[in-house]
């Protein structure tokens, strides 16, 4: 294929995702199932007719994607957000991804012609909840801030996991000798690498972003993605988890406040995106349509159990000894989005040629359809009909520049009567020092507050803040919300 035809190729999938993209947005259908379908479409089964079989090329590029969501979903989050739930998303992201493996191993069993190690490395496949799903649903709903940070933070935690148990559970697959024990020590051996190196590299993330001059701000997204490619590649070279160095790397540098922060997040919000959006498309293009009736009633229940009774027992067996109330877990339980990890994992599992292997990835597909038609686009309605919904958030105006190196959020917060901070003083607010109360509207009415104003049911106040404050100021309205 010379230059000019594969660019014609190129410009043609992506003019056809434009259109998929804003058609499906009319029509009230999830985006990514769009590319999904539009990825078959252009199969080799379908009127594209483009003949694309190449597991290993679409682990590369799979590996690539799941990389770039990683990253920006550490990026987009940072350690003080979660350290408040750090505990209960670890046990999910352990606990839930080897319960999930296993019931649904035993499910797979049942309703597949696969043996129990084939059935387990399904499980695996489809243990863990998808980062980019997670993030991007979360961006769209007011579910209650812990909950949300559960969800991110297991998000973050369990790929990982979830992937070096797939790896552990291929080499036992493939080689009769290796054992349980084999497993469990190549996943402690993967993880400790990439724990060691997204924290060493994490560091040096941080300062070297906290050194960047403001003449070569422009490059500042050059200097994200070396960090995230460094991170991964890095821990890889050493036998470790890339993925979680790179997840770690990108929490550090989210962490960190940097007049940069804010470019870097926009930046790497689309590229995750596009990756999620790339995997959906390989995704579709890998499955041959011709070969799911045989699998779609087993795909299908499968997918539904993994929905309806495993992800909750999952939560229920993670989160026993916690404080989170029943609709909490029931909450939790129906948030295990899945959509692009599964897919890499599959591909690693074609990729090397494990018995039964089409089986086990035309079963993800079943899973991840089923999640992205069913989970996602009824998240918040489930969280408020189980009453975990939040007031909207905050009101965030375009950044205010006094000059090239203070740009600062002015954020709209209106009080209800019900919150805490109805009847305090001004000076009593606790914000951050950094952050000011700019101006108060009552009515029609504009107030310039003092340490004595004192703030009525109805006000709405306007907040001067840097960027950098943002966590900061999130935790401030959350105890603001607070009911009296």
């Amino acid at each position: 294929m010379d230059e000019g035809t594969m660019l014609l190729l190129v410009g043609a999938v992506l003019a056809a995702s434009i259109a998929v993209g804003v058609g499906a947005s009319r029509a009230g259908v999830p985006v990514l199932v769009a590319f999904l379908l539009l990825g078959m479409l252009l199969g080799s089964d379908g009127p594209g007719g483009i003949e694309f079989d190449d597991a290993e090329l679409a682990r590369h590029v799979g590996v690539v994607c799941l990389v770039a969501i990683l990253y920006e979903g550490g990026l987009s989050t940072s350690w003080r957000r979660l350290r408040n739930v750090a505990i209960p998303a670890a046990l999910l992201s352990t606990v839930g991804v080897f319960v999930t493996a296993l019931l649904t191993g035993a499910g797979a069993h049942e309703f597949f012609d696969l043996d129990w190690p084939q059935s387990v490395l399904l499980g695996s496949v489809v243990a863990s909840t998808d980062a980019a799903a997670v993030f991007a649903t979360l961006r769209h709903t007011q579910v209650r801030r812990r909950l949300a940070r559960t969800l991110e933070c297991e998000t973050g935690l369990n790929d990982p996991i979830a992937i070096a148990l797939t790896i552990g559970l291929i080499h036992w697959i493939d080689d009769p000798t290796f054992r349980v024990d084999d497993v469990l020590f190549l996943m402690v051996k993967q993880l400790g690498i990439g724990l060691l190196v997204g924290i060493v590299l994490g560091v040096v993330a941080t300062r070297v972003f906290a050194q960047l001059p403001r003449s070569t701000g422009s490059f500042a997204p050059v200097a994200s993605v070396a960090a995230a490619a460094l991170s991964f590649g890095v821990a890889d070279v050493l036998g470790g988890s890339g993925f979680l160095a790179v997840y770690l790397v990108g929490l550090a540098v989210g962490s960190t406040p940097s007049r940069y922060r804010g470019q870097l997040v926009h930046f790497h919000e689309d590229l995750a995106f596009l990756a999620q959006v790339t995997m959906f498309v390989v995704l579709g293009l890998l499955v041959f349509p011709s070969d799911l009736p045989d699998v779609m009633v087993a795909g299908f229940v499968l997918a539904l159990l993994l929905c309806f009774v495993i992800r909750p027992a999952a939560v229920l067996l993670s989160t026993a000894f916690s404080d989170f109330t029943n609709r909490e877990r029931a909450f939790l339980g129906w948030a295990g989005l899945r959509g692009a990890v599964p897919i890499v994992l599959g591909t690693f599992v074609l990729s090397e040629h494990v018995a039964k292997g089409e089986t086990i990835f035309n079963a993800v597909f079943f899973v991840v359809l089923v999640s992205a038609l069913l989970q996602g686009p009824t998240l918040d309605r489930v969280a408020g009909a189980l009453g975990l919904l939040e007031p909207p958030s905050p009101t965030v105006h375009t950044p205010l520049v006094v000059d090239e190196s203070t740009p600062l959020d002015l954020i709209e917060f209106d009080v209800s009567s019900e919150y805490a901070i109805a009847g305090v003083h001004v000076r009593e607010l606790g914000l951050p020092r950094s952050a000011l109360i700019a101006l108060i509207a009552r009515g029609a009415k504009t107030i310039p507050p003092r340490g004595s104003t004192l703030v009525e049911a109805g006000d709405r106040l306007y907040v001067l803040a840097p960027p950098a404050t943002r966590a900061a100021l999130d935790d401030v309205f959350e105890r603001w919300r607070r009911r009296v």
